[in-house]
């Protein structure tokens, strides 16, 4: 990744200070200027306080969390906590350049106790976009990836919308700050109530990144491209457990 002290770095920390003034999280406000005014970058994320507070469990043993920790290029920790009225709901923070300017963001699922899940991006200073939530309770979202998966130079992240209910594959582009939705398909899934793993993942046999998952009913492999504005799918094969899904995205 590219140093924040280069080109990228006097629009961040503008940004960065924007979101200060505004009273963005305190504490991440707080460890964003190192040596000689640079911005850090984040080099890792992990998610912690575990909580015991909405009671979903979708993702079976695995905990709820209450907050998220930073990791700096300059060796600083910065801790996110979330208010009672929320959690992360998902396995792990996914760390992805999506605006482009070298350095990484983190993608999360982030859910409130009243709406559901709803996809977040973070930077160093809190959210700097973010999906609407699903709007209900118990509704809850599992990523797939985040790539250029169209090849127009922008970022797009996936997901399935309510894998276990409207199995809606849905794909969000970054653009200007903000995550606009650009198609989805129905019939598509990638997780069961109560597994700890997210059965999807992107892979690149030569044609551009693609979205494997499997179809509604888990009995075959589906590959999904963004092309045309749309989503084409493909039927691969039969779904055989795990090692098949993993063998499709290493293009075996």
């Amino acid at each position: 990744m590219a140093g924040l002290g280069r080109s990228g770095a006097p629009r961040l920390r503008a940004r960065a200070l924007r979101r200060c003034v505004r009273g963005v999280v305190a504490a991440l406000c707080l460890g964003l200027a190192g040596a000689g005014g640079a911005v850090a970058q984040i080099v890792e994320a992990s998610y912690v306080q575990p909580v015991d507070r909405y009671h979903h469990d979708i993702l079976g043993d695995t905990p709820e969390w209450g907050g998220m920790r930073l990791r700096l290029s300059d060796g600083r920790v910065l801790t996110i906590t979330l208010p009672e009225s929320k959690i992360f709901e998902d396995i792990a923070p996914r760390l992805v350049d999506v605006d482009g300017d070298g350095d990484a963001e983190v993608i999360a699922v982030e859910t409130s106790a009243s709406l559901g899940a709803r996809l977040t991006v973070w930077d160093e200073t809190g959210v700097i976009a973010a999906t609407p939530n699903i709007g209900r309770r118990n509704r809850w979202l599992a990523p797939i990836g985040a790539a250029d998966l169209d090849g127009d130079g922008k970022i797009e992240i996936a997901y399935i919308d309510r894998p276990h209910l409207a199995r809606l594959l849905r794909v969000w582009r970054f653009d200007q700050g903000r995550l606009v939705l650009v198609a989805e398909r129905d019939g598509l899934t990638n997780h069961r109530i109560g597994d700890a793993e997210i059965f999807s993942g992107l892979r690149d046999c030569g044609e551009g990144p693609r979205m494997v998952t499997v179809n509604r009913d888990w009995s075959r492999l589906m590959v999904s491209a963004l092309a045309g504005g749309g989503i084409v799918t493909q039927d691969i094969g039969p779904y055989r457990g795990p090692a098949s899904l993993r063998a499709a995205l290493d293009c075996r």
